[in-house]
């Protein structure tokens, strides 16, 4: 059995973040909810009044040999705006900001190496501001 990790993104709308990273060869499951609030169990309706700190997340279950956290990350920065805070496209609120959870010390390394690295390079034309968590 291949070993898998996993990572949870915020990017946007999690039903459309979710149809993206399903297409990716060696990703195993893409699921949707919250992530990084305070309420236990939150519900929709709760997140998008903005009192529970949650951001619209998608828990992404891979194999690293078939889908390196690279190529994830390159999906991620490329599917949305990672320069605008609280905000993709026309959803304007707390729960649509950019966040990636990682799931280890090791997995946190990466994000930072790649954020730090399309800042210098100018990749986006306004600072990213992507959370880290």
């Amino acid at each position: 059995m291949k070993r898998t990790e996993q990572v949870v993104f915020a990017n946007g709308c999690f039903w459309c973040a979710e149809a993206v990273f399903q297409q990716i060869e060696g990703v195993q499951t893409v699921i949707s909810g919250y992530a990084g609030g305070s309420v236990k169990n939150p519900v929709y309706r709760e997140t998008c009044v903005g009192n529970t700190g949650h951001a619209e997340g998608i828990l992404i279950t891979y194999q690293p040999e078939e889908a390196s956290f690279d190529t994830l990350l390159e999906v991620f920065f490329a599917t949305h705006d990672p320069t605008t805070l609280n905000q993709q496209g026309n959803n304007i609120a707390t729960q649509y900001r950019s966040e990636i959870f990682f799931t280890s010390e090791e997995q946190k390394k990466e994000p930072e190496a790649f954020r730090d690295h399309m800042e210098a390079n100018n990749v986006f034309p306004n600072p990213i501001v992507t959370k880290l968590s």
